[in-house]
C-alpha cells in the first residue's frame, strides 16, 4: 500500500536489511520564504528572479504555478501567462539561513544527511537514534518542527532506496507525505509517466514515446539490449529504475565535481547572434542552480553538440574563484566566441562551473573529497 498525507504507518519489519531512507523537499522554497517573510505576498502569486529583459524565474509560488508559471522560464512568458504575477529579487542570504536552520533539524535524527540543494536532502535514518519507531514517524516529526520552527511547509517521501524515496516526495506536494514500502516500490514506478523519472527531460520521454514507451511499464517490459540500441549509457539506469531499483548510499558531506546543467533545442540554431541570446538567458538559469548549490569553482567548461551529435567542449580555469555570475558569464561566453564561426547548426548547449572548492577552504585548492554530482539536466 502507498500512503499519502498524514496516514502514516508502520515499515515492514521483516525487511530489517533495507535502508529507511527520508527525501525532504520544500514547497516553492524561495517564493515561500518571501510570501513568509512579507506578509502582504501571502495568497497571490510569487516569482523569484528577474522581472525584465532576459530574467529567469528561480521559482514560484503555488499560486503563480495554477497559471502554468514555472522555474527555468523567461520571465517575459511568465508574465504573459500571469499579469499579476508579482517578482522578487532572489535573497540567497535569507534562503541559505533557513537552509541551514532546517539542516540542524535533520542532524537532530541522523549524521547521514545529503543536502542536494538549499531546499531538499536525503536522510538516512536506517538507524532510529532517538527511538521514535519507524521512519514514516521521523519524517512526520521533521516535517511538523520544520512548520513550527520556520513556519514553512516541506514535503516527504519515505522508502527503501533514494530513487523511491524522490519520487514519493514529489507525489503529494505541497506539504504531503508518501511512504513506499518494501514490495511496493516496482508496482509504484510503474504506474508513473516516464516524465516522472530523474533525468528524462522532455525530449528523452518525446524519445520514448515514439517507442511506445510512456510509463513504467512500458519501459520495464523492455529488455535491456533494447534499451542501450536506444539509449546507450543511459539504458542501465533505466532498466534499474523501472524495477524501483537503485543501490546508491546517503553520502553525507557530499562534494560536488561540478554544478550546471544542459538544454537540447527544440529546434538547431544556426545563427550565433541567436546562439548567444540563448546563452544569456541560459547563464541565469544555471548561475541560479550555482547559488542553490553554494558552490565555489576555478573551472567554466562550455559544450556544444551540433546537429550531426558531434560534441566540443572547451574550458577555461582561472587561479581565483569565480567572483559571481557576471565573471562566469564572461568566461563563458568567451569560451563560446572561441567556437566561432559555427561549424554547423548547434541541437545542445552545456555550462558547468567546477575545480570546486569547499567555502571554508580560502586557498581556493581543490580538495581530495570531491565527487561527481552533476544537476539535473534543463
Amino acid at each position: 500500500m502507498i500512503e499519502a498525507g498524514e496516514s502514516g504507518g508502520e515499515e515492514d519489519e521483516e525487511s530489517a536489511g533495507l535502508r529507511k531512507i527520508i527525501h525532504v523537499d520544500m514547497d516553492a522554497f524561495f517564493a515561500s520564504v518571501e510570501q513568509r517573510d512579507f506578509p502582504e505576498l501571502r495568497g497571490k502569486p510569487v516569482a523569484v528572479g528577474g522581472s525584465s529583459g532576459r530574467g529567469v524565474v528561480a521559482a514560484a509560488s503555488y499560486e503563480a504555478r495554477v497559471f502554468g508559471v514555472r522555474s527555468a522560464m523567461p520571465s517575459s512568458r511568465a508574465a504573459r501567462l500571469c499579469p499579476d504575477l508579482i517578482f522578487r529579487k532572489s535573497r540567497f542570504d535569507a534562503y541559505r539561513e533557513v537552509s541551514q536552520q532546517i539542516r540542524g533539524i535533520f542532524h537532530d535524527y541522523t549524521p547521514h544527511v545529503e543536502p542536494l540543494s538549499l531546499d531538499e536532502a536525503y536522510l538516512d535514518v536506517t538507524e532510529d537514534l532517538r527511538g521514535i519507531g519507524t521512519a514514516t514517524r521521523i519524517a512526520q516529526e521533521i516535517r511538523r518542527r520544520i512548520r513550527a520552527e520556520t513556519g514553512l511547509t516541506a514535503s516527504a517521501g519515505v522508502s527503501y532506496n533514494k530513487f523511491l524515496a524522490k519520487l514519493a516526495s514529489d507525489q503529494n506536494k505541497p506539504d504531503g507525505l508518501c511512504v513506499i514500502r518494501p514490495g511496493e516500490g516496482a508496482a509504484f514506478v510503474q504506474s508513473l509517466p516516464v516524465r516522472r523519472f530523474h533525468g528524462v527531460g522532455p525530449r528523452g520521454a518525446e524519445k520514448m514515446a515514439r517507442l511506445g514507451i510512456e510509463t513504467g511499464a512500458d519501459l520495464a517490459a523492455q529488455d535491456l539490449a533494447f534499451l542501450r540500441a536506444h539509449f546507450g549509457s543511459f539504458a542501465e539506469y533505466l532498466y534499474r529504475a523501472a524495477r524501483g531499483v537503485d543501490l546508491r548510499q546517503v553520502r553525507a558531506n557530499r562534494q560536488r565535481k561540478s554544478v550546471g546543467g544542459e538544454r537540447t533545442f527544440h529546434q538547431n540554431i544556426d545563427d550565433p547572434a541567436d546562439l548567444r541570446e540563448t546563452f544569456d538567458g541560459f547563464v541565469d538559469i544555471v548561475w541560479e542552480r550555482i547559488e542553490r548549490a553554494q558552490a565555489q569553482g576555478r573551472t567554466v567548461t562550455l559544450k556544444l553538440r551540433y546537429a550531426d551529435f558531434h560534441t566540443v567542449t572547451r574550458a577555461r580555469s582561472i587561479p581565483h574563484i569565480v567572483s559571481g555570475k557576471s565573471e562566469f558569464a564572461a568566461l563563458g561566453l568567451g569560451l563560446l566566441e572561441d567556437l566561432m564561426p559555427l561549424q554547423q547548426p548547434v541541437r545542445l548547449m552545456g555550462l558547468t562551473l567546477s575545480a570546486l572548492v569547499r567555502p571554508e577552504d580560502e586557498s581556493g585548492r581543490e580538495t581530495a573529497a570531491e565527487r561527481s554530482g552533476q544537476l539535473p539536466l534543463l
